[in-house]
């Protein structure tokens, strides 16, 4: 073990390096092709068998084994948009003294490369259990071309680990995400006359029971479900009673409820017109005597849940988050992951799978 580790230092600084190659590389959501190929030119430089399904790219161990359980290392290659503010060039990596600037080093290249080398490290000698290294497009933007065209082409999976940052704390569950549109209908009337069913009032007397209503299950993890009204539209002359309100609900989900039980809900206690745009985006959580959890605790680090959204929420099996860097600067401006962070990640990820039985 401690000859493994200790040889960190060389794949630190190869992961900071690729790293750098990909923030170089503007990777915006569904447009990850440059990277994906700039990447697997990396994979194929050090003998590492892979296969791309679109901009998608799995690696599988050498010697699969069938009767095994199978581990899946995962993480995303594409990035939001720059955020206003930055104050160098996002796409233009940058070391300054320990920290590497640029695009994406945070969400989740750092947790990329760090998991690259954690496989690269791990499958140098045989392990109790098969191990892939899966690399996901279109994250940030939840697309059909990104996990979900993966999916089916990926082995039977026991357990998932997630780059995203986390502070290498793991996450145990996160909420889920549902966007639901609503639509109010009233009657037309003459504003100056007391004529017509306002629309916009209805709509204002559900925003407001939406705001204090409080879903009875509260999870241990993950608290309570959270529902937030982000977007309102209605009327086109002033002197008109409008005859219709749409109003759109950001839906945070925990595990005590899926996304169809709260539309349902909703659908039931609102006098509208209640559409989702996806119910596939639920929350996700691996139990706590997981044999994964269990090592993560032996290790000292502190299990926790999350308010964000990953690839997780397409995982149809138990599944962690766990990754370098810090949540609070993904998508923020002059994002940045430091090289500390990547190395002891790379040696935390090999700490804690070496050897371990996860089934």
């Amino acid at each position: 073990m401690d000859t493994i580790i200790n040889t960190n230092i060389i794949y630190t600084r190869e992961a900071t390096d690729l790293l750098k190659t990909l923030i170089a590389i503007p990777s915006l959501s569904r447009n990850e092709g440059d990277a994906a190929d700039a990447l697997a030119k990396f994979l194929t430089a050090n003998g590492i068998a892979h296969e791309r399904i679109g901009n998608n790219i799995v690696c599988k161990a050498p010697e699969f084994h069938a009767d095994r359980p199978t581990l899946l290392l995962n993480a995303h290659i594409d990035t939001v948009r720059p955020a206003d503010g930055w104050t160098r060039s996002p796409f233009e990596p940058a070391l300054e003294g320990d920290r590497l600037y640029g695009l994406g080093s945070n969400d989740c290249g750092g947790g990329l490369v760090s998991l690259l080398q954690a496989f690269r490290i791990l499958t140098k000698k045989e392990q109790p259990y098969n191990l892939v290294y899966a690399v996901s497009a279109e994250e940030e933007v939840s697309g059909a071309n990104g996990f979900s065209l993966m999916l089916p082409r990926l082995p039977k999976v026991e357990v998932a680990i997630v780059g995203e940052p986390t502070g290498m704390q793991p996450a145990v569950a996160e909420k889920g995400l549902m966007v639901v549109d609503v639509a109010v209908s009233g009657q037309a009337g003459h504003a100056a006359r007391n004529e017509g069913i306002n629309a916009i009032y209805k709509a204002i007397d559900q925003i407001q029971w939406l705001r204090n209503y409080h879903f009875p299950k509260v999870s241990p993890t993950l608290g309570e479900v959270k529902m937030t009204t982000t977007i309102i539209n209605a009327g086109t002359l002033h002197n008109c009673v409008p005859d219709r309100c749409n109003y759109t609900i950001d839906i945070r989900t925990t595990d005590c409820y899926t996304n169809q039980e709260v539309l349902d809900f909703l659908t039931a206690q609102l006098d509208a017109e209640v559409k989702a745009r996806s119910t596939r985006l639920g929350s996700s959580h691996i139990s706590e005597k997981h044999p994964l959890i269990k090592r993560c605790k032996e290790l000292g680090l502190s299990p926790f849940g999350s308010p964000t959204l990953s690839d997780q929420a397409l995982m149809p099996w138990p599944s962690l988050k766990l990754g370098p860097g810090e949540s609070a600067r993904s998508h923020s401006a002059d994002e940045f992951i430091t090289v500390t962070e990547i190395n002891d990640a790379i040696n935390t990820y090999v700490t804690l799978l070496d050897g371990l039985q996860i089934k």
